[in-house]
């Protein structure tokens, strides 16, 4: 029988494939039915196993106390406790010879019955006990089946990744060539790992609820990232429906391929750059190779996110180098840093955040680490002698923090004249637009930046009071709203006053639905995911302006997002049924 799940499509394609579960907090290991004559050794293995458990938690026991005290030794005292409690074991040995399971079968599932006994009872102080549960439970699975083998070095052949939540890092560690698309239970849209879903051009599915605990390791699986669905075993019909959508897409892409040399400019001539978003400097090739006309947004901050240390200078300048001459002479902009909201940054804190998106992040995560800020401009700076660099400040909420960030770059600048190191004494500064203090103060910043580039991602977190993160309010994250409408257009309105260039390099900026609206607008930059490039080159090219500008009056005139999706989909659908038209119209990601 088929088991449908119902997610957020983050990252668009569709692909079938065997699971592969990632799940670094819990193990799940398949039911494994032994011989007969096997069930002996597996109580052997299981015994073993206990034993060095409680060796490891003596040593452990005994090394805490000595360093952290009586209090600390206290937590790995109660889980020899824990170990020794036959009421817990026994159900291991019982299950092996009743069911003839394999051993680490038995005693995940005991432990899981001890964990649900734990949350059931109502004294806060049993429910705590929960996550002791689950770190016995790996120690003892960790001397039966091996150091943390349910982590990724398993994955040898291509799969679907499925697991409840994939970090940055974890995503960026996945191999490229051995993962098929990925689905997680937690995430939202615009988060990291889809931004950087989009960026493998993969299928992903993120917010399934239940989806890891429904779902075995080696189950065939579609993943639809169109619409959000993820299908578990699913019926020849099924698959052969799916099969067909790839043709589709696989052709409809492969139609594509000659708009590359092609102008990126509309029926009556408006020229419309169409730039990429990438993490890694081996996109820019990508760029290139779709036609763009640059980058416009290079997320540095993912050398730290896929990194166990702060990236050196040397470092940074070989990735930043090394983009600017992939992009063979195109322009290339780097925003500086945007930590401190991500887990990795938050992780490694003495103190957490307990609203990090409201915290210290972006520019006043590096304004307040001054070290490491003037390390990065370092670096980018030295880049810019290799060909047109631009740099970019996040999360600009003040004038004082854009002249203070601007005085440390100009701080660098006279470093970088005393060591005699090359780059750019004329490059460009500008500022990215992700609050609405920023948009409402836009013609005042107008004054003291070259260029603005709006970022939807933030912006509509903050100006609709919607975590972009969270999947339990995705459905209320909608760029789509008239209040996200008016201040992007304020925001091209004051750059036009000032002659200062506007770009949008959101998420939403990649969605064919949106283009004509974004035209309309008066925005003449939109920077994309790399593979977004000939999708939005073919809507430019099948429209004229007035057509945009029009549709975009009318789409400002309605008061919900709802009829502002709608009107923009009947009219796409009117106008470049190709591109917008069929499956992708009815989720094109929002």
């Amino acid at each position: 029988m088929e088991d449908t799940y119902k997610g957020i499509p983050v990252s668009p394609g569709v692909t079938i494939g065997r699971v592969f579960v990632l799940d670094d907090v819990r193990t799940r290991i398949p039911r494994r039915v032994v011989g007969e004559h096997s069930t002996e050794r597996e109580t052997g293995r299981l015994r073993d196993a206990l034993e060095a458990s409680q060796l490891e938690l003596t040593e452990i026991c005994a090394q805490a106390e000595k360093e952290l005290g009586m209090e600390a030794a206290k937590i790995f005292a109660f889980h020899q406790g824990m170990l020794a409690d036959k009421h817990l074991t026994e159900p291991m040995f019982k299950r092996i010879e009743g069911e003839r399971v394999a051993a680490e079968y038995a005693v995940q599932e005991q432990f899981r019955v001890l964990a649900d006994m734990f949350a059931s009872k109502g004294d806060s102080a049993f429910r705590t006990k929960v996550d002791d549960v689950w770190d016995l439970e790996r120690r003892v699975l960790k001397h039966l089946i091996g150091e943390h083998v349910m982590g990724i070095a398993r994955l040898t052949e291509a799969a679907v990744v499925v697991a409840r939540d994939l970090t940055p890092s974890q995503a960026a560690g996945l191999p490229r060539d051995k993962v098929l698309g990925f689905v997680t239970e937690t995430g939202g849209p615009t988060s990291h790992t889809a931004i950087f879903a989009r960026a493998l051009g993969i299928p992903a599915v993120v917010g399934a609820e239940g989806v890891s605990d429904g779902i075995e390791e080696g189950d065939l699986l579609v993943l639809d990232g169109d619409t959000g669905a993820v299908i578990a075993d699913p019926s020849d019909e099924t698959i052969e429906q799916y099969r067909g959508y790839i043709r589709e897409e696989e052709a409809y892409a492969l139609s594509l391929e000659d708009l590359a040399d092609l102008p990126s400019e509309t029926k009556d001539g408006v020229r419309v750059k169409l730039l990429g978003n990438i993490e890694f400097p081996e996109e820019a090739d990508v760029v290139v190779r779709n036609g763009g006309d640059g980058i416009g947004l290079y997320r540095t901050e993912y050398l730290w996110l896929t990194s166990d240390h702060e990236p050196t200078e040397e470092e940074q300048y070989e990735a930043f180098s090394d983009c600017v001459h992939r992009s063979n002479g195109l322009s290339v902009t780097l925003r500086t840093y945007d930590l401190g909201a991500d887990k990795y940054t938050q992780e490694r804190a003495l103190n957490p955040e307990r609203n990090p998106f409201l915290g210290c992040r972006s520019i006043r995560y590096c304004l307040q680490n001054l070290g490491m800020f003037k390390r990065h401009l370092r670096a980018i700076l030295r880049a810019s002698a290799h060909g047109p660099v631009k740099i970019m400040f996040p999360l600009i909420t003040n004038v004082m923090e854009l002249r203070q960030a601007r005085m440390v770059l100009l701080d660098v600048m006279e470093d970088l004249s005393e060591d005699g190191l090359a780059y750019d004494k004329d490059v460009e500064v500008g500022m990215m637009v992700e609050t609405p203090a920023a948009a409402i103060m836009a013609t005042s910043y107008a004054r003291e930046t070259a260029f603005f580039s709006i970022g939807t991602n933030d912006l509509v977190q903050y100006v609709l009071a919607v975590d972009r993160t969270n999947e339990r309010v995705a459905s209320l994250y909608s760029p789509a709203h008239p209040a996200v409408l008016r201040m992007i257009k304020d925001v091209v309105r004051a750059g036009r006053r000032r002659e200062v260039p506007v770009s949008i390099c959101g998420e939403v900026a990649g969605e064919t639905l949106y283009t004509m609206l974004l035209m309309g607008l008066g925005l003449r930059s939109l920077s994309v995911t790399p593979s977004r490039i000939p999708y939005l080159k073919r809507v430019v090219r099948s429209v004229d302006i007035g057509s945009c500008e029009r549709l975009a009056r009318t789409a400002c005139s309605f008061d919900s997002e709802r009829q502002v999706t709608a009107y923009l989909r009947d009219q796409a659908r009117k106008i470049i049924p190709d591109v917008v038209g069929g499956r992708s119209a009815e989720s094109d990601w929002f």
